[in-house]
């Protein structure tokens, strides 16, 4: 894999990208476990036939919901750092999360200044919640890189149990975003929905489609599944109470993962529709990450095996 395959597949809106995202080390980690965690973490992917890596960039988001949060809020390292001083093993593009709202325009215009567009993409994040104070705002922060650094590829965050989010994402793309990356599906019906409503949309206004990757992740526990609804994912009544009554939780989610790429990758293939897959891993359960690996190596082989089509053809229809 070539370290600019990512770059070239967003940029041709090609299907078949799978990225591996993680959360950078806590804040209150040493330098030396820090580095640890990093070895580790490049140790595991080097077995994966991964395309590029997502750091996720935490926020607090307790405005979005009143109840208590499941798991604790804790700081973690900024991405960019982290990146830059622990994960100069990575040979292949990196998509750097920012939730803008954090960051002074002067803090973003710096970073954006100093991002090699070679080895870094950007993720902006709005504010969690429309009441939430922020530094930037999201129309900023994208009006910040158009003119600091217009060659960073740039993505937006689709949510799919949004109203109206395919317009959402045509007003994003408008406004330099050539990707997206789905929140985490675990209601697959809400996510094609939205993907037809965006595909329709698109030809209607004779603008072509960008590449939207869809976030899977296992869930191990029911306590997961209980901070899975607090961040406000969509969990089909049907598909908790299997995950809860489950002998094996973690096995029965990755059942239901797998089978949401096998559907997604169909779905998507026959609207002419560019897509990838992030597998997210953000738990610190041993077993849960050896799952998420061996979900994107399972991935990876279906999207080996779709005789993909040539983007801006209509598949045929018989007659």
């Amino acid at each position: 894999m070539s370290d600019d395959a990512l770059l070239r597949l967003l940029t041709d809106a090609r299907p078949g990208v799978l990225l591996f995202s993680v959360t950078p080390p806590r804040q209150r980690e040493s330098a030396a476990r820090v580095k640890e965690i990093a070895e580790i973490t490049l140790n595991r992917l080097a077995g994966l036939d991964l395309d590029g890596l997502i750091l996720y960039d935490i926020d607090d988001e307790s405005d979005r919901n009143p109840d208590e949060r499941p798991f604790p809020y804790l700081p973690t390292l900024d991405p960019a750092r982290y990146h830059a001083e622990y994960l100069g093993g990575w040979d292949r593009p990196t998509i750097i999360y920012r939730c803008v709202g954090k960051y002074a325009e002067d803090d973003l215009r710096q970073w954006l200044a100093g991002a090699d567009p070679g080895r870094v993409l950007g993720v902006f994040v709005g504010p969690s919640s429309g009441d939430k104070p922020v530094r930037t705002d999201l129309r900023r922060a994208h009006a910040l890189r158009q003119q600091v650094r217009p060659d960073l590829l740039l993505g937006g965050v689709v949510i799919a149990e949004r109203r109206d989010e395919h317009l959402r994402m045509l007003a994003k793309q408008d406004r330099g975003c050539v990707f997206f990356v789905s929140q985490v599906v675990y209601d697959v019906t809400e996510t094609k929905n939205l993907i037809s409503d965006y595909v329709y949309e698109c030809r209607t206004r004779a603008t072509a489609p960008r590449p939207v990757i869809f976030t899977l992740s296992v869930c191990g526990s029911p306590k997961t599944l209980e901070f899975l609804r607090w961040l406000g994912v969509g969990v089909p009544r049907w598909l908790q109470n299997s995950i809860r009554h489950a002998s094996d939780p973690l096995s029965e989610s990755y059942r239901h993962a797998l089978a949401t790429a096998r559907d997604l990758i169909d779905f998507c293939t026959r609207l002419d529709m560019p897509y990838g897959f992030n597998v997210e891993s953000v738990s610190i359960r041993r077993a849960e990450i050896e799952a998420s690996t061996d979900l994107a190596a399972s991935i990876r082989r279906e999207i080996s095996e779709v005789p993909h089509m040539e983007q801006g053809t209509q598949p045929e229809i018989p007659a």
